[in-house]
């Protein structure tokens, strides 16, 4: 798949998780062969303000590029300052957020709620593409009503302002996360649009992108929770489209995800912040495997980055006992 002159190559890209896809984990993602690698979704208002935990979101490496940066705000003259300063930091994708429908996030204009105001969303689209020179894109859902009128029409726009893909989660705004992905609408998105459809939604495993590929036509997939805590779900998928039988993970390889995961963490965050969020984190890679609750519990109050290797430790002993 082509973003504008940026080829994405395979074709699978890492969704954008709010206070989720830092950059220890989309550096796991892109380990695993991920096409495109997104950050967690960052305020326009903070990054135009200074605020040093927005501008911290920035952060990037050489080895996760290609790096798409998503904005949300709903003022076109900050959306196309906080692009530029996206641009400046290295991002090689601006991805605009049509498709938050938390609360806070809809109060403030921002994401989903753009969907039901497509002048204001036009213009917006319009300024921030007239700022940058790098590729740019949205991500979406499929509007307030299950029709997807609102998704089909948001399209046109961002097409016709020279946007260059666009990434749909076919689930109302009232849905969230409930219900079923309405595949049939990324069909109808990518059968409407000439630039690039990314389709999003219910792939719960490798086989379900290869299924969404087919039965859409979209251009490539992007995964959310399914590759949190297991990011070789992207070189499992890319084995399915090169028609090969997906690599069995071994436990070893997941207790290894986990002490990077832990060391990029520490090195990103620093030693207490880390171990601060870890707690509720690590067992994100437990998931499956025996023992993960107890483990889950231990954590609980991880202290240190030895005490966090130290209790890896004692879990990848207590599951090679298990299973021997």
């Amino acid at each position: 798949m082509k973003i504008g002159t940026l080829q994405i190559d395979p074709p699978t890209v890492f969704a954008p998780l709010a206070g989720i896809t830092n950059l220890p984990l989309r550096l796991l993602a892109k380990e695993a062969g991920c096409g495109l690698v997104c950050s967690e979704m960052v305020s326009a208002n903070g990054l135009v303000h200074e605020s040093a935990k927005t501008i911290q979101l920035l952060k990037s490496t050489e080895e996760e590029k290609p790096l798409s940066v998503q904005l949300f705000g709903s003022d076109g003259a900050m959306m196309a300052d906080a692009a530029q300063r996206v641009e400046a930091a290295g991002a090689d994708i601006v991805d605009i957020n049509f498709g938050c429908s938390v609360r806070k996030i809809l109060k403030s204009g921002s994401g989903s709620a753009l969907m039901r105001e497509p002048e204001k969303a036009e213009a917006l689209l319009k300024a921030v593409r007239s700022a940058i020179s790098i590729p740019l894109t949205i991500k979406m859902r499929s509007g307030w009503d299950a029709d997807g009128a609102q998704a089909l029409a948001l399209g046109r726009i961002a097409q016709g302002c020279g946007v260059n893909a666009v990434a749909i989660h076919p689930r109302t705004a009232k849905q969230g996360f409930g219900g079923c992905a309405d595949w049939n609408l990324i069909a109808r998105i990518k059968q409407e649009l000439g630039i690039p459809v990314i389709g999003n939604g219910d792939i719960v495993a490798p086989a379900d992108a290869v299924r969404m590929m087919e039965r859409t036509h979209c251009d490539a997939v992007m995964v959310g929770r399914a590759a949190i805590g297991n990011p070789f779900i992207f070189s499992q998928i890319h084995q399915l489209l090169a028609g090969t039988v997906p690599e069995k993970i071994s436990t070893g390889q997941r207790i290894a995800l986990m002490h990077r995961y832990l060391d990029a963490s520490v090195a990103y965050l620093g030693e207490k912040r880390a171990c601060l969020m870890l707690r509720s984190r690590l067992g994100w890679f437990a998931k499956g495997l025996p023992g993960a609750s107890r483990f889950r519990h231990s954590i609980r109050r991880l202290e240190s980055h030895q005490h966090a290797r130290g209790l890896i430790a004692a879990f990848a002993s207590a599951v090679e006992a298990a299973v021997t």
